[in-house]
């Protein structure tokens, strides 16, 4: 008899060996779908037994522990890409999850951060090795506007010092070639000259080390810059991604076309894009509102 197990097994494999997904990506993949089985097989539920009312059971457990929209959103196209392969490979004939809607999502304005705070955020003055390695990853955070995945897997080849060009592979392995400022490649250099100092025994190409001078971890990432931003007196709540958010909205502010941003973000679709000219329009409106006799 087929069980949850082998089938999710199966379908993280697919994703990994046919799809080439990211470990990140099939992680999210496996957590979205063991809490979908886990769910039926308190139910005494195996794979081949649920129905489209039983996933229906699923959401609403989902909405009363008060997950989000967009998160319940996700699980149903998780499940609904699980299924999908089930019937591709001829595992599964009825697919219950088939006629179930996504939810309808309003379109989230991104938050950014003010160049106030972006420059309170990169005015680090190094001292330690930690503090060169952190200037630079945060001026080249907010130079590329890096995915965080992207920032903590650039090896020391990936940076062109004479042309002042990043290479970084971003969703679906797709190669991207991004322009670097002159400060973010000043903090590199200077953090270069220190990096190997934070080796240990095992040597490695990656570009930003941790402490025990391996690979920084995307949660390494994390805690490091809400570290930072509380020593900065930053109120604004964020997370590494708002800097790749502020990265395009400043371009866009500052007159770069939509086109170019969305090369140097990776999006393959213009309209995800877009949504930092709604940034824009919601700049003018309040400064319009705070500057204008009658506003």
């Amino acid at each position: 008899m087929r069980t949850f197990t082998i089938c999710i097994e199966e379908f993280l494999s697919y994703l990994r060996i046919d799809k080439k997904y990211s470990e990140n990506t099939i992680i999210s993949y496996h957590n979205d779908l063991k809490k979908y089985a886990d769910f039926m097989l308190a139910r005494k539920l195996e794979i081949d037994f649920v129905t489209r009312k039983d996933i229906e059971l699923y959401l609403d457990e989902l909405k009363n522990k008060q997950i989000s929209v967009r998160s319940i959103s996700r699980s149903i196209s998780t499940i609904r890409s699980f299924y999908k392969f089930l019937a591709l490979h001829q595992k599964q004939q009825k697919n219950p999850i088939e006629l179930i809607e996504l939810p309808k999502l309003g379109k989230q304005i991104p938050k950014v951060l003010c160049e106030e705070d972006i420059n309170k955020l990169l005015s680090i003055n190094p001292i330690t090795n930690f503090d060169y390695r952190n200037k630079a990853m945060l001026e080249v955070m907010y130079a590329c506007g890096l995915r965080v995945s992207e920032l903590v897997n650039l090896t020391i080849y990936d940076i062109d010092f004479d042309e002042n060009l990043v290479r970084t592979n971003g969703k679906g392995s797709k190669e991207r070639i991004i322009p670097i400022g002159d400060m973010a490649i000043s903090a590199l250099l200077d953090y270069l000259k220190i990096r190997d100092s934070m080796l240990k025994r095992e040597k490695n190409n990656y570009l930003f080390l941790n402490n025990h001078g391996r690979k920084l971890t995307r949660q390494g990432f994390f805690k490091i810059i809400k570290c930072i931003a509380k020593e900065r007196g930053i109120k604004t709540e964020f997370s590494p991604h708002t800097l790749r958010h502020s990265f395009a909205s400043h371009l866009l502010k500052y007159g770069a076309d939509l086109r170019t941003i969305q090369e140097m973000l990776g999006h393959s679709d213009i309209s995800t894009t877009q949504i930092y000219t709604q940034i824009e329009d919601n700049t003018k409106s309040t400064i319009y509102h705070e500057k204008h006799p009658h506003g």
